[in-house]
């Protein structure tokens, strides 16, 4: 695989945090959950990044956050090499054109009183995009591109499959020509059939038009086939990240093996030993001092409750934050 060094830079964060205030009664401490706690993060040009992890991690808040949806608590970002941490709404309007989401729910993220069409070219009008035959042609294009036929321009959402309005959705994100689109579990609620092809259109798109994506799943075998790189979080915080073969032939952290675990052999002779997590998952208004993990983990000792472990680079790419990878510290 091309040097990840060479690449350009397309979408970065730098000690992202974000922390939800939540109000309690009279006399009672302010507290906060801390939903993305201190990562650091860099999408390359072209490149599918597969973020995972299992529900409440905040991969989605990451997400999120990234791309301004919901504001950093603390943090730098970068898009496309300019600082967007602080811009107000209007500077940040004509950057919306560079990076685009694609929502969870194909059944919710579609106006029900929006034609296909009208829900197309929105975007076009709100960005100052030609005149309205020329918006028109450009959503055709943008339909055939996802595999829409011309008729389902007049059309409404709730006259679609999930798949299809799946598709309406990534069209939406794709016709403003972005240079990257989060996809937020695009595919979790559709079924396997129809997870293929959209999987493979994402592929396509990337190999045809350049366009990075942040791929947001808590499926590793779709994870595994779809990313180039992936970062694992667990309670807020990066605790792997390399490329993805890489990751999967050899995996480092303690939860990033449990997941991995968790997939199913498709050899129904080969027999896998599956690790199981002991507890239950802390609350993110109240994580374990030290190493969040610290409490489920197989293999903890005293040292991981008081000391936070960083994202440490034990081969080229490969980054991994436990306390037994870290400089003088001997790897089992």
């Amino acid at each position: 695989m091309e040097d990840k060094k060479e690449k350009k830079v397309v979408l970065s964060g730098r000690n992202i945090k974000k922390y939800f205030p939540v109000h309690s009664g009279l006399g009672k401490s302010k507290k906060y959950v801390k939903a993305v706690d201190n990562i650091d993060i860099d999408i390359y040009e072209g490149e599918i990044y597969g973020l995972v992890g299992e529900t409440g991690c905040g991969k989605s808040t990451l997400g999120r956050t990234l791309i301004r949806l919901v504001e950093p608590t603390e943090g730098k970002i970068e898009l496309l090499g300019r600082d967007i941490t602080s811009l107000k709404s209007e500077e940040m309007l004509p950057l919306r054109r560079n990076v685009q989401m694609v929502f969870q729910d194909p059944y919710t993220s579609l106006d029900p009183k929006q034609k296909v069409g009208e829900i197309l070219m929105e975007a076009l009008e709100i960005h100052g995009m030609g005149s309205k035959a020329e918006r028109m042609d450009v959503a055709m294009e943008i339909m055939d591109k996802v595999g829409l036929r011309p008729e389902h321009f007049y059309r409404y959402p709730h006259e679609f499959s999930g798949g299809q309005r799946q598709r309406v959705g990534l069209a939406r994100a794709l016709i403003l020509n972005p240079k990257i689109i989060v996809c937020d579990e695009p595919v979790s609620a559709l079924d396997v059939s129809i997870q293929a092809q959209i999987i493979n259109l994402l592929q396509d798109l990337r190999e045809r038009d350049h366009i990075s994506f942040l791929f947001i799943a808590h499926d590793m075998s779709v994870v595994k086939y779809v990313s180039d790189r992936v970062g694992v979080m667990y309670l807020g915080h990066l605790m792997e990240e390399a490329e993805t073969e890489v990751l999967f032939a050899d995996t480092k952290h303690p939860y990033a093996q449990a997941l991995l675990s968790a997939v199913p052999n498709p050899d129904p002779h080969t027999k896998k030993e599956r690790i199981l997590l002991k507890g239950d998952l802390p609350s993110p208004m109240d994580p374990p001092s030290g190493c969040v993990f610290h409490t489920r983990c197989p293999y903890a000792t005293e040292r991981c409750a008081c000391q936070t472990p960083v994202l440490h680079e034990v081969s080229p790419g490969h980054k991994v934050a436990c306390l037994k990878y870290e400089e003088g510290v001997a790897a089992d």
